[in-house]
């Protein structure tokens, strides 16, 4: 009986459950009816607009079908699907770069090329980097890269060139003077096969001698994680004379920038602004940074913190355009102006540089591989001018380094290495070279050899190190 009771007791406790669904189904199904009901009103009330608003005359004008809502609405699908192709491309190459020992980014750039008109044809890369978003997908591009030189900033460590000050700064030095001399004197070789009469010969040699001059910092840094090797003696002097000449480098490129780009009566004016901005940001920002960072000191940065370093790297980057020099130039100063151990740089760093690296660049990738013509690379001459570019920026960056580090009581074995590293360029190259591009100095054909000998030194230094004993391939 007690068993009767007791299922009988549980039937009567699922007649409210029971009730209650069946109540809530149909509030939903009346819910749903008036929903229903409106939009039909809406419907029919607007049907009856359109019949009396058909009537009406209009003012004479041109169709906004033809170049308004819809014309702008292709654009962004054009450049939402360039950069969702490069971002694809850039993964799977970059995977395949991880696999063989190479840092990820050249996976990256090469995608870039990749979807260009130089290896898949101007008619197929036209449906994926159509040439009629090449503005919206450089504004994409400038933006992405004003955003990461700031990030190099950030990451800027001085404290590496204080403990290796007299190390560092002969050998990186040396290592922009050498090659930079010798970037010069190639300029005599290229200047009558490559640049035009309206680029005079001193804007192009210059421009060619900070051209092979760059090591790129970030990648330099990522070799030495892959390699285990960030926290050796070898690491920590290799990356300080790195972050010495990728400051040394980017005044240089920065006071070439205004000589390009002023008449020769206000090119004294722009580097004397240069100076002078340099000096304020150093003597007077920098400190003010120091005491200001000190307000947020902890974590979650509240949003006044994140207002003001976007206001401040606005100013910065629009106070170097208007002196004559780049804006990415006035983003980099602010970075490396700002105290890297801070709260506020460390989260900027962790924040912004996954959205900057793996979204906003890939455009800059894709707006080089439009520019990167090795379609209009042909003969025997260009190609031997390939091989000279590569000779010259090899033994410029390599031989300078290593002649600097034996000179300075390191090893042959560890100076062989240093050269290897400093001999990276990857990405920061291609910045340069875009600079240089969009400034007129280099045309499209010396562009493409300049970015094959990017790709080629880059993908050479993991392969020397491993020659040289350094370290193995990190895991996948």
């Amino acid at each position: 009986m007690s068993e009767i009771a007791a299922v009988a007791a549980e039937d009567r406790s699922l007649v409210p459950a029971a009730a209650t669904r069946a109540a809530s189904a149909k509030r939903s199904l009346r819910t749903l009816g008036i929903y229903g009901l409106l939009l039909l009103v809406a419907l029919l009330a607007f049907l009856a607009i359109r019949v009396y608003g058909e009537t009406l005359p209009a003012l004479p004008g041109a169709s906004v079908l033809a170049g308004g809502t819809l014309a702008h609405s292709d654009v962004l699908f054009r450049v939402l699907l360039a950069l969702a192709a490069v971002l694809l491309t850039g993964a799977v190459l970059g995977r395949v770069c991880i696999a063989i020992g190479q840092p990820p980014v050249i996976g990256e750039v090469i995608a870039g090329i990749l979807l260009g008109p130089s290896l898949i044809g101007p008619e197929i890369s036209a449906l994926i980097l159509p040439p009629a978003i090449a503005p919206q997908l450089n504004i994409v591009a400038q933006i992405g890269v004003i955003l990461y030189m700031f990030i190099i900033g950030l990451e800027l460590n001085g404290g590496l060139l204080k403990e290796r000050v007299h190390t560092a700064v002969t050998v990186s030095q040396a290592s922009i003077v050498v090659p930079f001399v010798m970037g010069a004197l190639l300029a005599l070789y290229l200047y009558p096969r490559f640049a035009t009469s309206g680029v005079p010969f001193t804007s192009f040699a210059l421009f060619m001698g900070v051209a092979v001059s760059i090591t790129a910092f970030p990648v330099l840094a990522r070799i030495l994680k892959d390699r285990g090797l960030e926290k050796t003696e070898l690491g920590t002097l290799a990356l300080g004379c790195a972050a010495a000449n990728d400051v040394t480098a980017w005044c240089l490129l920065a006071v070439i920038i205004g000589i390009v780009q002023a008449q020769v009566g206000a090119g004294l004016k722009v580097i004397g602004s240069t100076l002078v901005y340099a000096a304020v940001m150093l003597a007077l920002v920098r400190p003010l940074l120091r005491r200001l960072v000190k307000l947020w000191d902890s974590e979650p940065l509240p949003r006044a913190a994140t207002a003001f370093v976007f206001l401040a790297l606005a100013i910065s980057a629009l106070a170097a355009e208007a002196i004559g020099i780049h804006a990415l130039f006035g983003a980099f100063m602010l970075g490396a102006v700002l105290p890297h151990d801070s709260v506020l740089a460390r989260t900027f760093m962790r924040q912004l540089e996954p959205v900057v690296t793996v979204f906003l660049l890939p455009a800059f990738f894709a707006f080089t591989g439009m520019n990167t013509r090795f379609d209009q690379v042909s003969g025997y001459e260009s190609w031997l001018s390939l091989g000279v570019i590569l000779l010259v920026a090899t033994v410029g960056k390599f031989g300078g380094t290593y002649v600097a580090a034996r000179m300075s009581g390191l090893s042959k074995r560890d100076s062989g290495a240093l050269g290897a590293l400093m001999n990276t360029r990857g990405l920061v190259e291609l910045i340069v070279l875009n600079v240089g591009l969009q400034l007129g100095v280099i045309p499209p054909p010396l562009f493409a050899l300049m970015v094959a000998m990017a790709i080629i030194t880059t993908v050479s230094t993991a392969p020397m190190l491993k020659l040289m004993g350094f370290g193995q391939k990190a895991a996948i």
